[in-house]
């Protein structure tokens, strides 16, 4: 079971994982539109197509109920959180409290509500939960503060929950990509709304501490992030695929080009050393 299916990742892993041969259910946020659709069109019959939108309890509870039927007793081999959103990136004081609630609504409530939930069905197969987390969940990003508190939440998350659910032989597994291409940065049109709330409540002070050329130019930051992402997602669809199948699987993935190497510094080095770096 797969969540965040309408576009990126998690549209790309339920074409990849359908195109292995796995019994695939894919969840997605508007099961009318255009991702849902593709996903009809482009895979197998053996892809089920659920709506789900993880910050809805009803909906999760009718997607385990679907899922539950159709398993029956063998249950559930996995379950990949991976439905997410960035929020508007700007520095953490600028961030209105609304974007930090939404952050954790999404990134790490609902995907906790998921997991609570097809917990029985992966406890009967002994299977894998995954957690879609990002780089900014494991080392401090700057302008990051809202999204990365939410998946750092996440790995937390991920981490004690693959120490307790280990006695029933299921294995729990955080992912931190670095920056793909996956469409969760949205367009211009998207974050007008965000960045019209944004600057709407900035205090007078801290609007002009802050400099309106600094204030316009995260608009410009946000527009150009996709170009320096990487378009290839296979690196994160491998370490899914090898999470889901390994006999030993790691306890945290770090695909994508030098995504181990803040990470190493963050561990291994001081901090005014990362925080320089």
């Amino acid at each position: 079971m797969l969540s965040g299916s309408d576009t990126g990742i998690g549209h790309a892993l339920a074409k990849y994982l359908d195109s292995l041969g796995f019994v695939v259910f894919a969840g997605v946020l508007n099961k009318d539109g255009p991702g849902a659709e593709e996903l009809r069109r482009a895979c197998s019959q053996r892809l089920s197509v659920l709506q789900l939108d993880i910050t809805s309890t009803t909906q999760v509870k009718e997607a385990y109920l679907t899922v539950s039927e159709k398993v029956q007793n063998a249950g559930l081999w996995g379950v990949v959180n991976n439905a997410g959103i960035l929020g508007f990136p700007a520095d953490g004081e600028l961030l209105p409290m609304s974007t930090y609630r939404h952050c954790m609504e999404v990134n790490f409530f609902g995907a906790v509500e998921v997991s609570k939930t097809f917990l029985p069905l992966l406890r009967k197969s002994q299977g894998r939960l995954v957690n879609m987390s990002s780089m900014a969940g494991g080392i401090p990003l700057p302008r990051y503060a809202a999204y990365g508190a939410s998946k750092a939440a996440l790995s937390m998350f991920s981490g004690v929950m693959r120490q307790e659910l280990s006695k029933w032989g299921i294995k729990v597994m955080a992912i931190h990509p670095s920056g793909f291409r996956t469409g969760i940065q949205g367009t211009a049109e998207q974050w007008d709304e965000q960045e019209k709330e944004l600057m709407e409540n900035l205090p007078a002070d801290t609007r002009q501490a802050y400099g309106e050329e600094y204030l316009l130019g995260l608009r410009n930051y946000l527009l150009h992030l996709p170009s320096h992402c990487a378009p290839d997602l296979s690196p994160v669809l491998g370490a899914v695929l090898h999470a889901l199948l390994a006999r030993r699987p790691q306890g945290l993935y770090t695909p994508g080009k030098g995504a181990y190497v803040p990470l190493c510094i963050f561990c291994c080095f001081p901090l005014w050393f990362y925080d320089f770096f």
